[in-house]
């Protein structure tokens, strides 16, 4: 009988089942053209927004139309926070933390070099000391390990490519008693005036942070178009 090469086992006993494993995270198929053809715990992931709709993002109107002054309270954020704004675009809502967090501190993260630049020069323009950006990837935030008291995430989530793995970074720099702020459109709500794939059913992101070790504390439902849902790291 013929023995197996060193190598070949590896790849065959070793690596295979764990690529295997690694598979069944994501399916590939056909769907919705504003996704990517890629799908988690049944859900199919949304295209992510650019650059280009960076006006969208700053648009006039978005304070009253998501009441944005009230999901700052939500937040309540304290002087000394240290906050991560995840698929932080142009700095919309960083530079609305920035002033609350007074002797704490903002990381912007995006993974848009465009979006970055944009908050860049809001900092400059505006004399901000307390704002850092930080150039996060498809799989990582690249924040370091216990830093953040509090990550915030405005329709953001849907878009990550792996959320999975996203998710996994934010455990680590998430510190113990920190707590996730997600914010989706209501995929419950037929009358929010956003395309279906972006939007999400409570249930369905309860069922996805649930699997990255979260549980949901509390759905301040008080946003006109938006889940405010406040997650903690599972206690074991």
């Amino acid at each position: 009988m013929k023995r197996i090469a060193p190598t070949l086992y590896f790849i065959v006993i070793v690596l295979l089942p764990i690529l295997s494993v690694a598979q069944e995270d994501y399916v590939l198929r056909e769907g919705d053209p504003d996704g990517i053809g890629k799908w988690y715990m049944q859900r199919e992931i949304a295209r992510v927004m650019d650059a280009s709709a960076m006006d969208w993002l700053e648009r006039p109107e978005r304070s009253r139309e998501e009441n944005t002054a009230l999901l700052m309270m939500n937040l309540r954020i304290r002087p000394d926070d240290t906050i991560a704004d995840i698929g932080a675009g142009s700095g919309y809502h960083v530079f609305r933390m920035a002033p609350r967090a007074t002797n704490g501190h903002v990381y912007a993260v995006d993974i848009q070099d465009e979006m970055l630049q944009a908050i860049k020069e809001k900092q400059e323009n505006g004399d901000v000391t307390n704002v850092s950006t930080v150039k996060g990837t498809e799989k990582s935030v690249n924040l370091p390990e216990n830093s953040v008291d509090k990550i915030l995430m405005v329709d953001v989530y849907h878009e990550f490519s792996f959320p999975k793995e996203m998710m996994a970074s934010i455990q680590k720099a998430l510190r113990p008693n920190g707590k996730i702020y997600l914010i989706e459109y209501r995929e419950e709500d037929p009358y929010v005036p956003i395309k279906k794939l972006h939007k999400m059913s409570e249930e369905q992101a309860v069922a996805e942070m649930e699997a990255a070790g979260f549980q949901l504390l509390r759905n301040i439902n008080n946003l006109p178009w938006q889940h405010c849902m406040i997650f903690v790291k599972e206690r074991f």
